[in-house]
């Protein structure tokens, strides 16, 4: 079947796609995870948080694993005197752990030594080799033994090694390349250059940002075309995977294997009901690194086995740290388990989510998420929830009915004006936002809002209407205004910051059933019905102001 049968099937199909399937990309167990590797979970995260926020009781599939096969694999547990399997569990323990951790609510988690995943991968293989999809022929060409692919001469360039020899290296990755000659498995790649144009021509997110859709695009138009894959390894090179079925003396090349992972947890083969439901996958979140394997190998797999591309691949950028590269010679691989002893999972992920921009790389320094936090988290935003439950100007912890009257007075003056414009605004404005992916400008349009929220507080003056009996009502509206943008506020960061909007939510007593979308577009100062509630007894922090090591010293000295 060719793509533009898909989309024939898909405009007239009787079968309703119910489930919405978000991946994160499955993270390859080489080594400990790094905040690279949080992010890619982070935005796919947040992008099904908002789904559940924007329809209440949807149903939603979330992957997320572990890739545990190949060469480096087996190196890395022969350096760490281990067997592989034990490196593998070992390492997808703390890939298990990061999720848990910065509440990645997935629903699924993949680990592709497992045994349902092996037996996807031998039906998926077997699915191709039906369809005449692979042939067995001998390969030679240039192979990266850390990429583990092999490479044309248009994707090398020619460099000099620390020994001053020059050696040929991969233009993407930079790694060394080295001539290889062996017997493979190939795959008929050539015969899907045209559906694969035709899907990223006709469906503008296919690949999103655009920037990464017209890289995809380069790769197909490159010297000398799209060439045949070769999808398996001699297993007497690399044993550490997949066997082909029917051919043990292959293993199944890496990317295949990996790849399948989000067949296993759609229920491909296994759940034909589950698979009809949730099949194709809506938001596929990868890092740029990965975009070949993802916007090219992935949907040409899928169309040779007769099954339809992946909605949206949403590729984003890497992340530098104090604007240079991160790695493990510079030693400056950030670890999320002690950046979260910091600043909590989530004030970290609201850093990056704040700070990561797709089509571009983020830059990760201590000082930048110190000054954002403090600024943002716990000032704009904290702090402007105790000043209006603390008992100085709340004593009886209310959130006070709104006095028509006095709301009409302070309505004459700008600051008013302006915050209530920005409410009223904020919640379709943030729709646009998440529903691009663009998690930056909503958290933007939010803080915004808080920030004339904290310039009306500070405008009507609070603690003097507390004086005086004859301002009691005006001071109930300011703290109503005040109250009712924190609630729309806190329902809208759900999807960025589940706990601290958790904290502010339950605070200000806000139903579980009422954290919705919908409710955030049901403006208080607009329901003649609305009536005083009791807040939650107790104090809380949203956010705990976080102290400098080098404040810290000084106050000690």
């Amino acid at each position: 079947m060719h793509l533009k049968g898909f989309f024939k099937l898909r405009k007239y199909s009787t079968q309703v796609k119910t489930t919405k399937f978000f991946t994160t990309p499955i993270y390859y167990v080489n080594a400990s995870p790094h905040i690279g590797h949080l992010y890619s979970s982070l935005i796919a995260d947040a992008a099904q948080r908002w789904q559940r926020l924007l329809a209440v009781g949807a149903d939603i599939k979330f992957s997320t694993g572990t890739d545990e096969h190949g060469s480096k694999i087996q190196q890395a547990a022969r350096q760490n005197g281990v067997p592989a399997s034990a490196y593998c569990r070992t390492i997808s323990t703390q890939f298990e752990k990061l999720a848990r951790d910065f509440d990645v609510g997935y629903t699924d988690f993949t680990r592709t030594t497992a045994d349902n995943h092996r037996n996807t991968v031998e039906l998926f293989w077997n699915t191709l080799r039906s369809k005449d999809r692979f042939y067995l022929a001998k390969y030679e060409g240039w192979y990266c033994v850390p990429d583990e692919t092999f490479l044309t001469e248009s994707q090398l360039k020619e460099t000099v090694g620390s020994d001053g020899k020059k050696l040929l290296v991969s233009i993407e990755s930079g790694h060394p390349v080295e001539w290889s000659s062996e017997e493979n498995y190939m795959f008929k790649l050539s015969q899907y250059r045209d559906d694969l144009i035709y899907w990223l021509k006709t469906n503008e997110n296919s690949v999103r940002p655009k920037k990464f859709r017209k890289i995809a695009l380069d790769f197909l138009h490159q010297d000398g075309g799209l060439q045949d894959l070769s999808v398996s390894r001699p297993t007497k090179r690399i044993n550490w995977g997949i066997p082909v079925p029917d051919d043990p003396s292959h293993t199944i090349y890496v990317w295949l294997d990996a790849l399948t992972n989000y067949l296993t947890a759609a229920g491909y083969g296994t759940d034909a009901s589950q698979f009809q439901q949730c099949w194709p996958p809506d938001v596929q979140v990868i890092g740029k690194d990965i975009l070949k394997f993802h916007a090219i190998y992935w949907p040409a797999f899928l169309i040779a086995a007769d099954l339809e591309p992946p909605r949206t691949i949403f590729c984003h950028s890497h992340w530098t740290v104090d604007n240079e590269k991160m790695s493990k010679s510079k030693g400056n691989v950030v670890c999320p388990f002690k950046t979260a002893e910091t600043y909590t999972t989530d004030g970290f992920r609201y850093f990056l989510l704040r700070e990561g921009v797709a089509h571009s790389d983020g830059n990760y320094s201590d000082l930048a998420v110190l000054r954002a936090l403090n600024s943002e988290l716990a000032d704009t935003f904290g702090n402007l929830l105790n000043r209006c439950t603390g008992s100085a100007l709340n004593p009886e912890q209310k959130f006070p009915e709104i006095d028509v009257g006095a709301l009409e007075e302070i309505r004459q003056s700008d600051v008013a004006k302006t915050l209530m414009e920005n409410v009223e605004n904020l919640p379709e404005t943030c729709k646009d936002h998440y529903d691009e992916m663009n998690f930056y400008k909503s958290i933007d349009a939010i803080l915004a809002t808080l920030r004339s929220a904290n310039l009306f507080f500070e405008t009507l003056r609070p603690w003097e209407l507390a004086k005086a009996q004859e301002t009691r009502r005006k001071l109930d509206t300011v703290l109503h205004v005040t109250l009712e943008t924190l609630r729309i506020a806190g329902v809208l960061l759900q999807p960025i910051t589940p706990n601290i909007s958790k904290v502010l939510l339950d605070k200000i007593n806000i139903p579980v059933g009422e954290r919705t979308f919908i409710h955030s577009k049901h403006i208080s100062w607009r329901d003649k019905d609305f009536k005083e509630t009791d807040l939650a007894p107790g104090k809380v922090v949203l956010f705990k102001r976080i102290v400098s090591d080098d404040k810290k010293a000084k106050s000690k000295n």
